[in-house]
């Protein structure tokens, strides 16, 4: 059987998974026949497990909790119920009456489900519709939405909650449904005040949907909170086939599609970027997409991936949150009008975004979230298609495999490949002659590194166990930077060959208008390191002489010697009391004030009636010390009595 066929009977075979018995010109309550219309034109004919769950619930009056597979077909599972439920009402609505609101965590999720819903609102006569997403000028939505008005939102619970606090002209006392997509990648995002704002205005009596294709605690409480006594549908895959030829099963439930073939590869960190390429080329005229872990690694391999021999000619196009919203949706409708070509991401593609017949999913570095590999690897494999993801592990990462699996989520294993070609010389030799690749090179190590730091799986990843020579390898770097998860950690260089004999300031961009830049600066830092000591000895102040110290005035003295003889006197109370108590005798007593220092005759005679003098000087003393301590009291008395009665 040739592979042509033998792909086409495992599409047809996944179809028939992916799909269940139930029409949806057959399900109940019935659909009207225009969106039933709408969905043919869509080649829509049978339902999916969670379409056939969901659809009924929502329109038989019921709030929806749907725990569902990634490309299971929960869009259409929400757009459906949202415009039977208008289509409903008895009357049209009035232009400035909100009916339903549907929020997803980001603009392209946004924008794709106002495309998909866009044939199935047309069907509604009178009803209009707006997509209310970041990047656009409020100032103008606002405008428009307070002449013309909107039935239907659709957008991110940021862009809504401003529009519901500036405009007031918009009504929600009537909203049928409310539609929360992706609800665990809102809360994450760290949307819950603004969502929690959003249902605050909208009237409790209302339908409501809250889709994901993972159940967090975060999104249970969402769900207590905005749903009244919720259905929970969980849709998950009982019977998978895990290996190419369908021989190995792993029975019990899965979270990713069934069409969908997971594979893991372990090799050495120096080894991990020459095995990517050679994978890459195995897989040469398909859909492919690559996951890293930060935007500084996407624009550095995007650059440095086109510059090798192997994948020269190849369409590689960068996509990530830094990019302005302009060149993010030219490169999402680039890569998707492509049939063929490799897109470089981070996890801001990972959710949601239904690009058109991806072929193969490569997690590059694992996501640091382990809920966010399903949603990576369901990039593929959508609806009723099939498709292949892969993820590659270092050798201390091995656990991940088996983390994975427990999570419902089983995955074989690739040999690497002993015929890969080493790109290591070929991307240090493209840092030596362009600054740029040796510069976003370093950039790019240094914030996967710290990236790596925050995984949330750290017994599994943990950064002090990174074997930085080696990783440095990986990313063709000339030298390893200094910083200090370097500098304080020990961790292992080993594995690092640098490049020597080189300067490198002395590398020159290949731009030649940054590179004259770049020597401008230098010439100004040069100039200014130059003078720096001329300024700084100017700027330094001369010492200042030391200021003759003033003679105290008469009363200063005076208050000197006060304090002197109350501390002596003060002290010969102590001795006293000591002496009344038994706890010193007399002896001790003169020895300690100074009076039994003399072994004359003389001072022996007259020691008792000395001591009868000092008794006399310290019951003196007793009797200052006390009424210094009544004058105190009384003072803080006529204090609080003043306190007190300002008060009053």
């Amino acid at each position: 059987m040739s592979s042509s066929s033998s792909s086409s009977l495992a599409a047809a075979a996944a179809r028939k998974r992916a799909l269940t018995e139930q029409r949806f010109s057959e399900l109940s309550p019935a659909l009207s026949p225009e969106v039933v219309k709408a969905l043919k034109g869509g080649g829509f004919r049978r339902c999916t497990p969670v379409q056939a769950a969901a659809i009924p619930l929502l329109l038989s009056h019921k709030d929806v909790a749907v725990d569902a597979a990634t490309g299971s077909g929960k869009t259409l599972a929400f757009v459906v119920p949202v415009v039977e439920i208008l289509r409903r009402r008895p009357s049209p609505p009035k232009p400035h009456e909100v009916l339903g609101i549907i929020i997803s965590p980001t603009r392209e999720l946004s924008s794709q489900i106002y495309n998909v819903a866009q044939p199935f609102f047309a069907t509604l006569k009178g009803v209009s519709s707006m997509l209310l997403v970041g990047g656009f000028d409020i100032k103008a939505e606002l405008k428009k939405l307070e002449e013309e008005g909107a039935n239907i939102l659709v957008g991110t619970p940021g862009k809504l909650f401003d529009v519901m606090e500036r405009l007031d002209t918009l009504n929600y006392k009537n909203l049928e449904i409310l539609i929360l997509d992706e609800a665990d990648r809102l809360l994450d995002l760290g949307f819950q005040k603004q969502i929690t704002s959003i249902i605050s205005k909208l009237p409790k009596l209302r339908r409501t949907g809250l889709f994901s294709a993972t159940q967090t605690e975060a999104v249970k409480e969402l769900a207590k909170a905005g749903l009244r006594n919720p259905v929970r549908v969980e849709v998950k895959t009982e019977v998978k086939p895990t290996s190419k030829d369908g021989a190995q099963q792993e029975l019990g439930p899965s979270k990713t599609p069934l069409g969908l073939r997971l594979e893991y590869m372990i090799c050495e960190a120096s080894n991990k970027s020459s095995q990517l390429v050679d994978f890459l080329v195995q897989n040469n005229g398909k859909k492919i997409m690559v996951y890293f872990a930060t935007c500084a690694c996407v624009d550095y391999w995007a650059i440095v991936l086109p510059l090798l021999d192997s994948l020269k000619g190849s369409p590689i196009i960068p996509y990530h949150g830094k990019m302005k919203q302009g060149p993010r949706e030219k490169a999402l409708a680039s890569f998707s009008a492509l049939s063929s070509g490799i897109l470089v991401c981070t996890d801001v593609a990972a959710r949601g975004l239904d690009i058109p017949h991806v072929d193969l999913i490569v997690q590059y570095d694992p996501p640091q979230d382990p809920n966010v590999f399903i949603h990576r690897a369901g990039r593929t494999a959508r609806y009723d298609q099939e498709g292949d993801a892969i993820v590659f592990l270092l050798p201390k990462e091995d656990t991940y495999v088996e983390f994975l699996k427990r999570r419902g989520v089983p995955l074989t294993e690739r040999e690497c490949s002993t015929n890969a070609v080493d790109i290591v010389p070929q991307i240090r030799s493209a840092a030596l002659e362009d600054r740029n690749v040796m510069e976003k090179g370093l950039t790019a190590f240094v914030s996967f590194v710290r990236a790596y730091k925050e995984h949330h799986c750290s017994y599994i990843f943990s950064w002090k166990d990174l074997e930085i020579g080696r990783l440095g390898m990986e990313y063709g770097l000339l030298q390893i930077p200094s910083m200090p998860e370097v500098k304080h950690h020990s961790l292992s260089l080993e594995g690092f060959t640098p490049v020597k004999d080189v300067d490198a300031t002395k590398i020159k961009y290949k731009d030649k208008a940054r590179e004259k830049q770049r020597q401008k600066t230098l010439k100004r830092k040069a100039e200014e390191l130059a003078l720096r000591p001329e300024i700084e000895r100017r700027r330094k102040a001369p010492e200042k002489p030391e200021k003759p110290k003033r003679k105290k005035t008469g009363k200063q003295r005076q208050a000197v010697q006060t304090k002197e003889d109350m501390d002596e006197l003060t002290n010969e109370y102590r001795l006293l009391k000591k002496l009344k108590r038994g706890v010193i005798d007399e002896d001790e007593y003169e020895k300690l004030t100074g009076f039994g220092e003399s072994d004359d005759e003389d001072s022996s005679d007259g020691g008792d009636s000395d001591l009868d003098e000092r008794k006399e000087r310290g019951n003196k003393v007793l009797k200052k010390i006390k009424q210094k301590g009544k004058a105190k009291g009384s003072r803080r008395f006529e204090g609080r009595s003043k306190q007190k009665t300002r008060r009053r």
